[in-house]
């Protein structure tokens, strides 16, 4: 009888293990990789509630963190969120998938004249959605730099940064720039009077020179951190993107500091720049990215992403559900004649790119 009954069990425990193992075979998951500060609380688990897949959800802050995990053939994720400038090569290099639009049926509220953008670096628009787009220019402790450098000081120059003489007054309370040479060069480059998207060499060695007459003054180069270092008053001046800065200065507010956070676009132009959701060619789970893509292009959806990141989206629906304040700030959504003075980062060809990543770790090393 012992004998029997062990027998029995040893049953019970086959078939519950076989079960088990049909279930995990069915669970479907997707793996997202993305930008820091691009979610609220509420969207993944709403997804997963809304859809029965679980999301393996990572972060990164910079392109080319991304670029490296694409490279090697194996990056374990199915949704990634590449800036266009890097999206172009990554399609040429075959690291993307094309969308099957049938499965995105939320593509029809995307924003025609955004899309037109990004069809400029993807034909068709055929592997790319934006997520979300913005600017890079300045961000500051206002309250501090005011007190620095006169209360009648126009924060929105360029001056602010690039000429020695400012960035050594704001240095006694921090400095910080994007540690992404993709989007520090066209900067400097339209600062000097260069085309932005130069593919003379000379030219950014030109532009390195500017750079290095305000090394001394640049506390760090972080594509992240700084939106609580802002916050905290840790930053007085940052050369970042203008979803991140507006992210510090709300949180500056929510913990009732003594000073003001805010952006500002420079006068006579700045880079904008588009992040876009793709699919990894060596992507394993193909429909459940349609469907996180899809989600993620819910009007409401990600109108509540904008609302708590402050990053614009190419939704047009989705702007009828953004907060007034929000919508109506023309430092993230700007008007006519500010939008005229932008210019897009584009792809640059490998040559360019390997010659900029040499200028930078000559940069930051300080030689």
């Amino acid at each position: 009888m012992k004998f029997k009954f062990l027998g029995k069990l040893s049953v019970v425990a086959t078939v519950l293990a076989a079960s088990l193992s049909i279930a995990h075979a069915q669970e479907k998951i997707v793996n997202v990789y993305n930008w820091a500060e691009y979610t609220t609380k509420d969207t993944i688990p709403d997804f997963e509630k809304r859809t029965g897949i679980k999301v393996r959800y990572d972060t990164y802050d910079t392109n080319d963190i991304l670029q490296a995990k694409l490279l090697t053939g194996k990056s374990g994720y199915d949704v990634v969120v590449p800036s266009t400038h890097y999206a172009s090569r990554q399609i040429e290099a075959g690291l993307l998938q094309k969308l099957d639009k049938s499965k995105i049926p939320n593509w029809e509220h995307l924003d025609p004249e955004i899309m037109a953008i990004v069809a400029q670096v993807d034909p068709g628009n055929e592997y790319l959605i934006p997520w979300g787009f913005g600017t890079d220019g300045l961000g500051f402790n206002v309250t501090k730099a005011k007190e620095i450098l006169g209360q009648d000081v126009d924060l929105a120059d360029w001056d602010l940064l690039f000429k020695p003489e400012n960035a050594a007054k704001l240095k006694q309370c921090g400095i910080s720039i994007l540690d992404e040479p993709a989007q520090v060069f066209p900067a400097v480059l339209h600062y000097i009077g260069k085309d932005p998207n130069s593919t003379n060499p000379d030219d950014y060695r030109e532009a390195l020179n500017v750079l290095k007459q305000i090394r001394p003054y640049i506390r760090q180069f972080s594509s992240s951190g700084y939106i609580n270092e802002l916050a905290s008053g840790d930053l007085c001046m940052v050369y970042g993107f203008n979803g991140d800065v507006l992210i510090g200065a709300d949180r500056a507010k929510e913990a009732k500091q003594p000073f003001v956070v805010d952006y500002f676009i420079p006068k006579g132009g700045a880079p904008v720049w588009f992040d876009t959701m793709a699919i990894a060619k060596d992507a394993k789970n193909v429909d459940e990215a349609h469907a996180f893509i899809n989600y993620i292009e819910d009007p409401e959806v990600h109108a509540a992403i904008t609302n708590q990141m402050f990053y614009p989206n190419a939704n047009k629906i989705a702007r009828n559900y953004v907060k007034p304040e929000i919508a109506n700030n023309e430092m993230l959504y700007p008007d006519a004649e500010v939008a005229k003075t932008l210019f897009v980062i584009k792809p640059q060809s490998l040559q360019i790119l390997r010659l900029q990543t040499r200028l930078w770790a000559e940069l930051k090393s300080g030689k």
